[in-house]
């Protein structure tokens, strides 16, 4: 399962001199100006960070943010861990991976923000998945370097799925879901929020449709969270922690008007359906970010128990070159007070 992200992870080496020299050079900068690199492109659930921008939070922290777009959930990491970027959006799964291939990467997780992961498996009823047990017998859709499918292991064995009673489909990121609607495939893997409205959007009726969100499924992993190079955590403490509480905020903006999140998306994407991003945005709230755990205790922290029992379950797709610990992947010491993260 490790092949996927080779690529992704030789950047880190490539760009190692380059960012060291820009670490040396940043303080003047980097006390105010934190470009933000995320793991996609300006679509709803990215709506937050916008609000963080539009409704002054960032500034009231003394910081100017802007947000770059991604191309996966691989593609933060080595920016961050070079120092290209002092803060990202990424897969904590693969930061897992590429610390354990990049042992002292100067990168971890600081915030939680998918405290439920989107990894699913979106199928048709018409074309016989109407639950897990249908999966058997069926033709998967997968793109290779999907996270979802990078997970799919882990929900095969906590549902007593055979994979090999599966025919896996290798599909690119742009047939995915064509080849769903089009009735090639039966199933695919990929983000909740993602494939559904994608395949909405190519005429799928909603009814016809199956989200098995492996969260729901025995999957105790986590998702997506803000992460930092910690060499410039180390030097701008505040600065993180800033950036951080103003993330909070726009989470909270958005969460209370998910229509103003969407139009913020919009205005940097005017290609994009207005509509469709308030869908995707409001599918990842209720689905990932206000989770039972994070209304109580606040939007960023994580469970010591199920960390621990999730990176137990990634040694099942995942084979660690030294033993993993929790303390490398992420830390709440940069995380503002618990008042100021609460999303009501």
């Amino acid at each position: 399962m490790r092949s996927y992200e080779t690529g992704e992870f030789k950047m880190f080496h490539k760009l190692g001199g380059l960012a060291a020299a820009m670490l040396i050079a940043a303080p003047a900068w980097a006390q105010t100006e934190m470009p933000f690199a995320l793991d996609w492109k300006f679509e709803g659930p990215a709506a937050a960070y916008f609000a963080a921008i539009d409704n002054g939070h960032f500034e009231a922290e003394g910081l100017s943010v802007e947000v770059t777009a991604g191309q996966g959930s691989l593609d933060a990491i080595p920016k961050v861990a070079t120092g290209a970027f002092p803060v990202g959006f990424a897969d904590i799964n693969s930061l897992m991976r590429f610390l354990d291939q990049n042992p002292g990467a100067p990168v971890t997780a600081v915030m939680m923000i998918y405290d439920k992961p989107p990894f699913a498996i979106v199928g048709r009823k018409s074309q016989g998945i109407n639950g897990v047990a249908d999966l058997e017998g069926s033709i998967l859709g997968a793109p290779p370097p999907d996270g979802a499918w990078a997970q799919f292991p882990i929900f095969a064995a906590a549902n007593g799925i055979d994979i090999s009673k599966i025919t896996v489909e290798p599909v690119g990121f742009p047939t995915r879901e064509p080849m769903l609607a089009e009735g090639q495939v039966d199933s695919v893997t990929g983000f909740s929020f993602s494939s559904y409205l994608n395949l909405v959007r190519l005429g799928v009726p909603e009814e016809d449709l199956t989200t098995l969100l492996m969260a729901d499924y025995g999957v105790e992993l986590y998702g997506n969270a803000i992460i930092v190079n910690t060499d410039f955590a180390t030097e701008n403490p505040e600065a993180v922690t800033g950036f951080l509480r103003a993330v909070a905020k726009g989470w909270k903006d958005v969460i209370a008007d998910p229509a103003a999140g969407a139009a913020a998306v919009i205005a940097r994407n005017p290609a994009g359906d207005l509509e469709l991003e308030q869908r995707r945005l409001q599918l990842s709230i209720d689905a990932n970010v206000m989770t039972d755990f994070a209304v109580e205790n606040g939007i960023g922290g994580i469970d010591a128990d199920r960390m621990a029992r999730a990176i137990e379950q990634t040694k099942l797709v995942y084979d660690f070159q030294t033993e993993p610990d929790a303390a490398l992947y992420f830390t709440d010491a940069y995380l503002p007070d618990a008042a100021d993260r609460m999303l009501k």
